[in-house]
């Protein structure tokens, strides 16, 4: 009796010693970036291309796409010459009716924005690209553009801007 309590004793103990001496540590920064070889970032200025302008949106992402790159890497702004560059510009802003109604008319409207990306890595051009990335979202006709507009288009910046980051630096 007495060595079965000794044993299982024992037994706690060596696990005890196992999990304390034992730990899995992740790291979860979004980023897989070297920062010893990668350091600076030069993000250049989006310009709207697109044949249906709304004004507000080029300085929108310009403004979303700087503070991801500021809140989740470490990576230092430069104006030129950065060891990760990233360029492009938005290159269509459109809506198209989605779904008709019984009565023929649009009763669903789809919003599209589109943004072409040039990707550097001057410390290694293996990773270098040229994409297009897009987003959509949709909003009921009987709303007026203008009232949704903001909202939804900040919100496609944000997708948008997601799948760049994942692109560039996240490797996702």
């Amino acid at each position: 009796m007495m060595k079965n309590r000794v044993s299982r004793f024992v037994s706690v103990a060596l696990a005890c010693l196992l999990v304390v001496g034992c730990t899995v540590s992740y790291k979860l920064t979004g980023t897989y970036i070297d920062y010893n070889v990668v350091k600076t970032i030069t993000l250049e200025t989006f310009a709207n291309r697109a044949s249906y302008q709304w004004s507000p949106m080029a300085p929108m992402f310009n403004n979303t796409l700087s503070d991801v790159y500021n809140r989740q890497t470490k990576l230092k702004q430069v104006k030129k010459e950065g060891d990760l560059v990233i360029a492009g510009e938005i290159t269509s802003y459109d809506q198209t009716n989605k779904s008709i109604s019984a009565d023929g008319y649009s009763s669903m409207v789809q919003l599209r924005m589109t943004v072409s990306v040039r990707y550097t890595n001057n410390t290694n051009h293996e990773d270098d690209f040229e994409k297009t990335f897009a987003s959509t979202r949709d909003y009921d006709s009987s709303q007026q553009l203008s009232a949704v507009q903001e909202e939804l288009v900040q919100q496609m910046i944000d997708d948008i801007v997601d799948q760049i980051f994942n692109e560039t630096v996240a490797k996702w």
